[in-house]
């Protein structure tokens, strides 16, 4: 008889927006990991920008942005649950004076790597692009990272799972104004699953939910199959953790 594939446990946040507000972000991220933690998650991962806001004019991005290796963002990690998954949180990075738009993966209150958005929209001028493409591995599991708009790039999932990833995550950040927001709420998915079909690979998305002034926020949070299928997804009005078992590639298959 053959034995059944070992699967992996993930989960995506579904946060509040948390704009110029390193310390609110960083209380609401220790306490989605602690839950992350007791719901047996291997993996977690966090908005884009999650850490200081997507932030896109120079002065306040540049004001709130973290060098990985400073000592302020030291401290961050130190304030971080001893035992938690393997995190992915979306935060403005500096290095040498030039910003980016990147997500770091953190394990165990260290860094493990990080991965900078590759495909800037018009509205990103104060970033610069990534030039790399890692994956990473998280109890078994291989990871990969694209940014948002990344997805609309098919050659942006292709390197991931040409390097053996089983899963894509999706860090991104739809605080839109009404109109796109209406526009985009159906349609991400649609964009997203294209490029899971393209790859045979898994994709968790994670975003922000609410509302700021004339924008609004309406996700989605969701886990999508090989097949580009909705396998599992959070309400879009609310904050929320969304937990998936992941299925194991059958080593024989």
């Amino acid at each position: 008889m053959k034995e059944a594939t070992a699967s992996f446990r993930v989960a995506a946040a579904q946060t509040p927006e948390f704009r110029e507000d390193v310390a609110g972000a960083l209380a609401y991220l220790a306490q989605v990991m602690m839950q992350a933690q007791r719901e047996g998650a291997t993996l977690l991962c966090l908005p884009e920008g999650y850490l200081q806001g997507y932030l896109t004019e120079d002065e306040p991005a540049r004001r709130h942005a973290l060098d990985l290796g400073s000592a302020r963002f030291g401290e961050i990690l130190a304030a971080l649950p001893d035992q938690a998954p393997t995190t992915v949180v979306g935060l403005i990075e500096v290095e040498d004076g030039v910003l980016y738009n990147t997500a770091v993966v953190i394990r165990g209150r260290s860094v493990e790597g990080r991965y900078r958005k590759r495909h800037l929209l018009p509205g990103e001028r104060c970033f610069q692009a990534g030039e790399e493409t890692p994956t990473f591995e998280a109890g078994g599991l291989r990871f990969g990272i694209n940014i948002c708009f990344d997805t609309n790039f098919p050659e942006a999932a292709v390197e991931v799972a040409r390097q053996g990833a089983s899963l894509l995550l999706c860090p991104a950040n739809n605080m839109l104004r009404q109109p796109a927001a209406t526009a985009w709420k159906d349609r991400h998915n649609a964009v997203r699953g294209a490029r899971c079909r393209e790859t045979g690979v898994w994709m968790m998305s994670s975003d922000v939910t609410g509302a700021r002034g004339d924008r609004i926020a309406w996700g989605p949070t969701a886990i999508l199959n090989p097949a580009g299928e909705v396998a599992a997804q959070l309400p879009l009005d609310a904050p929320g953790l969304l937990v998936f078992d992941l299925p194991g590639r059958d080593p024989a298959g």
